[in-house]
């Protein structure tokens, strides 16, 4: 499925497969590719177009079926997940400290190189998890990336008793059993009037669940917004309780409106999430190894795309959407 330009309907288009894998690259057969709120922000225009065709999809299970120069060729077989973070430089100052996240020359799975929205896929061997066989290959999917990028979320939250989670689609839905894991409490803030959503949010073992125009009962120790809405950046300042720290988890969001300084006083922090390092995936998967979280997930075949991606618009999927070839 090809995204031609901004704002533009996918289209289905066969292509061949192209030359064998470059040194360091696998050719994986796509098993499953989640849908993600970055293809909508690619898709309408709010990230920069990459100047190509695009295939997107960074949500990725598949099996190897073929292997570069350099590469083990007991791979070949093996079922991987690709994650966004598809390519870094490994030479500048943020990839050597560990900060890959932040290469400038990053390149990312379904936006500057071809995504899982297809039935074949050539990735960097380098870029890529070994999937336990505990979960199928449509329960993985989220993990890529909703899994990984609430987990990376977490961390920056630090040390949270109390979380807040603000939005609840596929990244808060895994987030919220990571963070009970931990033994934290978690309260989740949907869509106002999104009675479905909170339902859904408490049969996860939330603490409490209610609109982003409520107060939750207690002040928050840190709280994470998924959604891309500028301005709940002051509403979750405004429940957080002092020292405590707010995470922006979106590779987008919507301007931020002024806000008083008083609610950033008293030593609350703000800060971003960018992208995701190796560490963190071999981190997460270790976890979920252990600790199982399960994925909800609505599967439709490659070829609907168009719908996949406006369900995940309007809301109306419950977990995550997974395109299956």
């Amino acid at each position: 499925m090809v995204l031609d330009a901004p704002r533009s309907p996918l289209r289905l288009d066969s292509q061949s497969e192209g030359a064998s894998p470059d040194a360091g690259q696998v050719r994986i057969q796509v098993a499953a590719c989640g849908v993600c709120r970055t293809d909508l922000h690619i898709l309408d225009g709010e990230l920069p177009f990459p100047g190509h065709p695009a295939i997107l999809g960074h949500e990725v299970v598949g099996t190897v079926v073929e292997v570069g120069p350099g590469v083990a060729e007991h791979l070949v077989g093996a079922r991987l997940g690709v994650p966004w973070l598809g390519w870094t430089c490994g030479v500048c100052p943020f990839c050597r400290s560990g900060r890959e996240n932040l290469c400038d020359r990053a390149r990312f799975t379904g936006y500057d190189l071809d995504g899982g929205y297809a039935e074949f896929a050539l990735v960097d061997a380098r870029f890529t998890f070994p999937i336990s066989r505990s979960y199928s290959d449509v329960e993985a999917a989220p993990l890529l990336c909703a899994g990984l990028i609430g987990f990376r979320a977490l961390r920056l939250a630090g040390d949270a008793p109390r979380l807040g989670l603000y939005g609840f689609g596929a990244a808060a839905h895994i987030a919220i059993q990571v963070a009970r894991h931990r033994g934290e409490q978690v309260y989740a803030f949907t869509r106002p009037g999104d009675v479905e959503g909170q339902a859904f949010a408490r049969s996860l073992g939330v603490d409490w669940a209610g609109g982003s125009d409520e107060r939750a009962p207690k002040p928050l120790d840190a709280a994470v917004i998924f959604a891309p809405v500028g301005s709940l950046i002051p509403t979750a300042l405004a429940a957080t309780a002092k020292g405590g720290t707010v995470v922006c988890a979106g590779i987008h969001m919507s301007d931020l409106p002024a806000f008083p300084y008083a609610l950033l006083w008293e030593e609350r922090v703000l800060r971003s999430v960018a992208n995701l390092t190796r560490k963190d995936g071999e981190e997460f998967f270790a976890f979920v190894e252990t600790n199982r979280v399960q994925t909800h997930t609505t599967s439709f075949p490659l070829e609907r795309a168009n719908e996949a991606l406006a369900e995940v618009r309007a809301g109306r999927v419950r977990g995550a959407a997974v395109l299956v070839p």
